[in-house]
């Protein structure tokens, strides 16, 4: 099966030799099963309770345990998944770092977990800060192209904002992964449901790997990785042990559950605000993000304009609004038929100031429908 990956469930303790040992034999074992890609959970590489000790173990990207994983991932031919790895950021502070190698031993993509959690709760004899040793990531990565479709970062906590999976989704993204050690105290409560409704709201998969049992005396995970088909069905899930599951990932699937109920077409982004984006682009020009995105473009730009002269485009009728739109299609076919491309960008220029080079398309290129 070409699309098969494998969520891992460990147990992660403070001795990062044992840690690896067991995610080295759990890759091994999923490329064996013909996984492509295999995701391990947040704290793969420790859990450590003491505050000076974790600082004192985290590595850097380009340390010991990382190329470990590079020379595993290229041995095998297999992209890693590695959420919540504890990255070495100041004399004070770590980030909580997922990243993914693909099967050249290369990182394709880090994400830096941008929400922390902060919480007391009593009843639950749960007390956790985790912004007293990490330090909070300023972005959310753009979704990384992979053999298995376009995989969304995030880690654990962030499943609780809906908000990241929809600018997830919204920027191309297939599958949504929450590499978690999630608190064994909620986990009964909020697991699924929140793992589930991130799927079902983005029609998206979603993988969670997870940490499960006790790390120590003050410390249980919950585990029950799972993996989440986009109509919000468990397709896959571990029990409390470590160990993986196997599942198929299937593309067509997210196509056509998207194009039966065209979510993205029915948000009100008149009435809420859209998730931008472009938050999620590293690059900083314009020239790169074109580059970044779509490699070179062809400019070929052709105004359409509506047979009845108005201000706004509000102004128009529906059945003019059809009428100009179904000019556009057809300017669409032609345009990319005489450029030999299969791609184009439409955009509606609305008002007397909008679009910094109008008045060179009125007078050049302006063809009336």
């Amino acid at each position: 099966m070409d699309n098969l990956i494998a969520v891992c469930q460990i147990t992660s303790t403070a001795n990062k030799e044992k840690n690896y040992q067991m995610c080295k034999a759990l890759i091994t074992n999923a490329h064996k099963c013909g996984a492509k890609m295999v995701f391990i959970p947040e704290s793969f590489d420790y859990i450590e309770e003491d505050k000076a000790k974790a600082l004192e173990m985290a590595e850097s990207l380009d340390g010991s345990l990382i190329n470990s994983y590079k020379s595993l991932a290229k041995s095998l031919n297999i992209w890693l998944s590695l959420g919540g790895f504890h990255e070495k950021f100041s004399e004070t502070k770590l980030r909580n770092t997922h990243l993914v190698i693909n099967n050249e031993g290369e990182i394709a993509e880090t994400y830096h977990k941008i929400h922390l959690y902060d919480v007391q709760i009593p009843s639950k004899n749960i007390q956790a800060f985790e912004s007293s040793l990490v330090e909070a990531g300023t972005e959310i990565s753009p979704p990384v192209k992979t053999p298995i479709g376009n995989v969304g970062l995030a880690i654990c906590y962030d499943m609780r904002f809906s908000q990241m999976a929809i600018a997830l989704a919204e920027d191309g993204a297939d599958i949504l992964t929450y590499p978690s050690a999630f608190f064994f105290g909620t986990g009964a409560y909020h697991w699924e449901i929140l793992l589930r409704a991130r799927a079902v709201e983005t029609q998206s998969y979603v993988i969670a790997a997870a940490q499960t049992g006790s790390h120590s005396s003050t410390r249980k995970s919950w585990g029950h990785s799972l993996v989440v088909d986009p109509l919000g069905t468990i397709i896959a899930q571990c029990s409390e042990e470590p160990g993986f599951v196997l599942a198929p990932i299937d593309l067509s699937l997210i196509k056509t559950i998207r194009q039966a109920m065209p979510l993205e077409c029915h948000r009100r982004y008149d009435i809420y605000p859209k998730m931008i984006s472009s938050t999620l682009c590293k690059k900083k020009s314009i020239e790169d993000f074109y580059e970044f995105k779509f490699g070179s473009s062809i400019v070929k730009d052709v105004l359409v304009a509506p047979l009845r002269a108005v201000e706004k485009l509000t102004d128009l009728s529906k059945d003019e609004v059809g009428d100009l739109f179904l000019a556009v299609q057809k300017v669409q076919k032609i345009i990319e038929e005489v450029h030999n491309t299969n791609s184009s960008s439409i955009v509606i220029q609305d008002g007397q100031h909008a679009g910094q080079t109008i008045k060179y398309f009125v007078e050049q290129k302006n063809i009336k429908a």
